[in-house]
């Protein structure tokens, strides 16, 4: 499979009410398909997020979309732009960051998270400098990560997020 430019196809999602922000590195195949986060249907994350906030999985991007909402988190990922095999986040290459200002001017964000150590290695080279906020690593949701069980993630995400709800 041949790299491509591919440029982030989903807009930040996030309100003034917003006071986390949960950042990936960058969208999956299947997202950008799906024109929305976590898109393809072994990434742990929705139900990760619907156990701590003991609500229902969202199916829809219009669920997915209110659930967030409704629950006050912001969502983005870090890169704007850049090369990429498929979804492959090593094979991420010639990076063009997001510019995060406008979600921290309009939201009261009190902590940022980054969805594993690629999005946490990407946030602190390109984006802590100009926010001047420390993000806080979380063990990625994707299928990808199996040495962490669905149980343990929600546990360790829960104790991260859940005083910041």
């Amino acid at each position: 499979m041949e790299s491509s430019h591919v440029v982030h196809p989903i807009p930040a999602l996030y309100d003034d009410s917003s006071c986390i922000l949960i950042l990936g590195s960058f969208p999956s195949v299947k997202s950008r398909e799906s024109r929305f986060f976590y898109g393809h249907p072994q990434n742990r994350y929705w139900r990760v997020l619907a156990a701590i906030t003991e609500d229902e999985v969202p199916a829809t991007v219009d669920e997915k979309r209110a659930f967030l909402l409704r629950h006050h988190i912001a969502a983005w990922d870090v890169i704007g732009s850049c090369e990429i095999t498929g979804s492959s986040d090593s094979s991420i290459r010639n990076a063009v960051p997001n510019d995060l200002t406008p979600i921290l001017v309009a939201a009261n964000i009190r902590q940022i998270f980054t969805n594993g150590k690629t999005a946490d290695r990407m946030y602190r080279k390109y984006c802590e400098k100009q926010t001047g906020r420390n993000a806080v690593c979380l063990p990625s949701t994707s299928p990808a990560n199996a040495a962490w069980s669905l149980d343990r993630l929600i546990d360790e995400w829960k104790r991260a997020i859940e005083p910041f709800l």
